[in-house]
């Protein structure tokens, strides 16, 4: 079992170091803001219940009571497990207005929050796998 799955705050790495503890697709995603292809993810279509932690810091981020399937290829909520917990910001970037989802204590990018959501809240917040780690029974 890797320290990410344990839940190890890995925020102290050096680059080398979180590189290597991540994989390379991993560290892209989270730490220069990439995204992974749909329908690859391994948690786009999981129904396990618990808790999505992020994979950097193992802050607490949705739970799977909140997940639905949208259609997008990539883990959908509607919120985030407790108020705090991500932030947005602003993300004009491949041409596109967008709003990018981090955790809120380390700011690892998670993915997007979109205006097109279920209710209660309306919001579409399409998670990377590669950001999330599932703790179950929580």
């Amino acid at each position: 079992m890797s320290n990410t799955e344990r839940g190890r705050d890995l925020r102290n790495l050096s680059v080398a170091e979180l590189r290597a503890e991540l994989g390379d697709e991993v560290y892209h995603i989270v730490c220069e803001k990439g995204t992974e292809r749909a329908f690859t993810g391994k948690y786009w279509n999981c129904e396990q219940d618990g808790i999505y932690h992020c994979v950097l810091c193992g802050n607490p981020l949705f739970s799977s009571d909140t997940k639905y399937d949208s259609g997008s290829g990539w883990p959908s909520f509607y919120e985030p497990v407790e108020q705090g917990m991500v932030k947005t910001e602003a993300d004009n970037s491949l041409y596109m207005r967008r709003t990018e989802v981090l955790c809120a204590k380390c700011d690892a990018h998670l993915g997007h929050v979109f205006p097109d959501g279920p209710e209660p809240t309306g919001l579409r917040y399409c998670i990377n796998s590669a950001s999330l780690r599932l703790q179950d029974g929580e």
